[in-house]
């Protein structure tokens, strides 16, 4: 009995944390199913009257297909270009000494404590002297590399052990077999958490599609949605309607990348 009490307490404490996690989804979904609702202090779970009105409103107020199109478009194709990058740099830093090689990857690192305000007025400026104003590359070239997704994936590789390397330079494989076929592999479960960031990031990205977009049907969700938000009154109902569609694509890219993480955990590893 004394063995089972720290086990119950442990489930009870991880309930109430993951209802405290799932209470904020929860009242965004009854909100957007609740005409005319407000954030009220006194929330209703159960709403009296739902109805799905507020997302044919939405609908109707913004070219909203067009908008998710755009947001998934650029949250795709920086995750692409933050995979590659990120896995290649970190294979250079973490398998190809060079002289100073760890100063060069602690300057790269300290660029992370640079916050994306300070760098708004230069990147602007540099995009407006290449046209990029009002474009789809002008919002992704400032997120195609990432100093996170260095240091992320050169942890990983550091773990893998470079015996590997040797056997496979012994058989007549080059750094891209080296990189391609053993270190990648044996990264999934980092591979799969850069991914996961790297959407997020882009997906919920506010203020660069902000300042370099002008076009209405060019924004991105994060943007369209702080549109509805009127100067004196709010339909909350809306705004939540589409939170929650903003929701689905990040929950859906969860699910999937859970699996490869656990297959790549089971898979790593020396017999």
């Amino acid at each position: 009995m004394r063995k089972q009490r720290p086990s119950i307490t442990l489930n009870i404490l991880v309930l109430v944390g993951a209802l405290m996690m799932v209470f904020p989804f929860l009242w965004a979904f009854v909100t957007s199913i609740s005409p005319g609702a407000g954030l009220s202090a006194t929330p209703q779970l159960i709403p009296e009257n739902p109805s799905l009105s507020a997302y044919a409103e939405l609908l109707q107020r913004l070219p909203f297909a067009q908008i998710v199109l755009n947001s998934l478009i650029l949250a795709i194709l920086t995750t692409v270009f933050q995979l590659v990058t990120s896995s290649l740099a970190a294979y250079v830093f973490s398998r190809m000494p060079f002289k100073g090689r760890n100063a060069v990857f602690a300057v790269y690192l300290a660029t992370m404590m640079i916050p994306m305000q300070v760098l708004v007025v230069p990147l602007f400026v540099e995009m407006k002297s290449l046209g990029l104003i009002d474009t789809y590359l002008g919002v992704l070239l400032p997120g195609i590399a990432s100093a996170f997704g260095v240091f992320l994936l050169r942890q990983a590789m550091n773990s893998v052990p470079q015996d590997l390397d040797q056997a496979a330079t012994l058989d007549g494989a080059g750094h891209f077999r080296i990189f391609g076929l053993i270190v990648l592999p044996l990264v999934r479960p980092a591979l799969a958490t850069l991914t996961v960031f790297a959407f997020l990031n882009s997906w919920n990205s506010f203020l660069w599609p902000l300042i370099i977009l002008r076009t209405p049907a060019m924004k991105t969700l994060p943007v369209a949605l702080a549109g509805l938000q009127g100067q004196y009154t709010t339909q909350w109902d809306i705004v939540m309607a589409g939170s929650v569609v903003s929701v689905l694509p990040m929950l859906a890219l969860y699910i999937f990348t859970q699996k490869y993480i656990i297959q790549g955990v089971a898979g790593t590893g020396l017999k």
